[in-house]
């Protein structure tokens, strides 16, 4: 994407197209709290829409260019979702109106205070979550910017009075290089958003990029164990400012002594530059979430925040929405819900399962995203998910891709079929699912809804489902 600065001095009334979006919804409560007039239009009306209409922000659903009669604005902001040629979009250009994508306008909010960027691949948005609880619980007041909900806050966005500024940077479409943090984060550098880097090469070029884009007298926090990480700390001048983290004394620094919680939670040793320096304990899980805690640490020590502070906000963090999030238990079934949608995330939540739950079966409804990540990603998809018992495996869902011509679903179920998976079945309607799931759960099974799209409703359904029928007995249902 061309990378234009926007200058919001002189501009009163914002409209977002995509405004039910996880990251527009956010910046339009922002704008919203930073006294712009600020209105919207989406395609349907969804969970974000809400948050936004209870800020009291206009809203239509459907693009149309009478929004732009409507509401008269000075700047429309639009998400990556919107095709150039939406008619909206293209008569504001025509009609003389600043136009501008999402990154562009969050990232003039973002420069002008201390900027604390997470960026890569995986596990941002909890990473981010857990940055923003801190300077919350340690006073500074940040503003915060997550492309997921936080429960701790119950939204995705927050004007902070305080100085610094926490924001989830998109590395999807590139528009993380608009941002010049003084403190970024980097969790990991993988191949994913197939759509826009054709290789992993495009990915790590981007990311050695936005490592440029430091503020002067800034810091990079980089996970060392992390190979495409190590890929760009080769890439990076050796006298760049950075701290690296992992496990062990490998790094600047370190989780040691994990120990895993039956049924959830994780505590580790801290360490600093080989120095035991106190022990963290997590209500969340997986060791995904010790490595994100562990960059937690560090942004907040960088800050001057007691590690007393630090220790007792990520015992309190509960997770962002749909981060591994419990749904309900009944029967002695208990349900997940996981936004993973990429064969790395859902690796990394099946083994945080099977570390919470190591002796129950794992029940997992899976909905690929994207065609076009499926048709990429279909074989390493199949291979992570023969850590469950048990797939059922959705539609995929499309997000704003048209059909691709031979990728379904169906790819996934022909590389577990090779992989001699016991028990998996692949549905071409979500209805259909449903009731496979609830064919196949057991007493004592753990159900896991996986994806980005509209799966996230699933769990709730079966919970309710699961209420209302009469479960059989693993014992029984084997025949012992």
């Amino acid at each position: 994407m061309e990378i234009k600065e926007i200058n919001l001095d002189e501009v009163r009334h914002i409209h977002l197209m995509g405004i039910g979006g996880a990251g527009m919804s956010g910046l339009a409560l922002l704008l919203k709290e930073l006294g712009f007039d600020v209105s919207g239009c989406d395609m349907s009306y969804g969970f974000y829409v809400e948050k936004v209409a209870q800020a009291d922000i206009d809203f239509n659903i459907g693009h149309s260019s009478d929004h732009l009669s409507q509401f008269s604005p000075d700047l429309l902001v639009y998400s990556s979702a919107i095709p150039e040629d939406n008619e909206e979009l293209v008569v504001a250009r025509e009609s003389g109106i600043a136009v501008a994508q999402r990154a562009q306008v969050l990232s003039a909010i973002f420069d002008v205070r201390y900027g604390i960027g997470v960026a890569g691949t995986h596990g941002k948005t909890t990473t981010s979550s857990m940055i923003g609880l801190i300077l919350s619980g340690a006073g500074l007041e940040p503003t915060v910017a997550i492309g997921g909900e936080l429960c701790d806050i119950g939204c995705n966005a927050r004007l902070g009075s305080g100085p610094h500024m926490v924001a989830e940077l998109d590395e999807s479409d590139g528009s993380f290089l608009c941002f010049h943090p003084t403190i970024s984060v980097i969790t990991n550098v993988d191949w994913d958003h197939v759509n826009h880097y054709p290789d992993f090469d495009s990915v790590l070029n981007t990311f050695e990029s936005f490592s440029q884009n430091l503020r002067k007298g800034g810091l990079s926090v980089l996970c060392g164990e992390d190979g495409g990480v190590q890929s760009l700390l080769k890439m990076m001048e050796k006298d760049s400012p950075k701290v690296t983290y992992g496990w062990g004394d490998r790094w600047d620094w370190g989780a040691t002594d994990i120990e895993y919680n039956h049924g959830g939670g994780v505590s580790f040793s801290v360490r600093k530059h080989g120095r035991s320096i106190g022990r963290i304990e997590l209500s969340v899980s997986g060791d995904h979430n010790v490595l994100n805690a562990l960059a937690s640490c560090i942004v907040a020590d960088m800050l001057s925040v007691p590690f007393d502070v630090i220790k007792r906000t990520l015992r309190q963090f509960k997770g962002a929405k749909r981060r591994l999030q419990f749904k309900g238990g009944v029967e002695h079934i208990d349900v997940y819900d996981d936004y993973g949608h990429h064969p790395r995330e859902v690796e990394a939540t099946l083994k945080a399962i099977s570390q919470i739950f190591p002796e129950r079966k794992i029940l997992v409804a899976f909905q690929p995203h994207r065609f076009t990540r499926t048709a990429a990603m279909a074989e390493n998809f199949a291979e992570v998910l023969t850590y469950a018992d048990k797939v059922v495996v959705l539609p995929i869902y499309p997000a704003d891709e048209p059909p691709v011509d031979g990728v379904t679903s169906h790819m996934i179920g022909d590389h577990l079929s090779k992989k001699n998976h016991p028990s998996f079945f692949v549905t071409d309607r979500k209805k259909d699912a449903i009731d496979k799931v609830m064919s196949l759960v057991e007493e004592g099974d753990v159900i896991l809804t996986l994806g980005a799209g509209d799966i996230a409703d699933l769990g709730d359904i079966l919970v309710k489902e699961i209420g209302r029928k009469n479960i059989v007995p693993r014992s029984i249902a084997v025949g012992v």
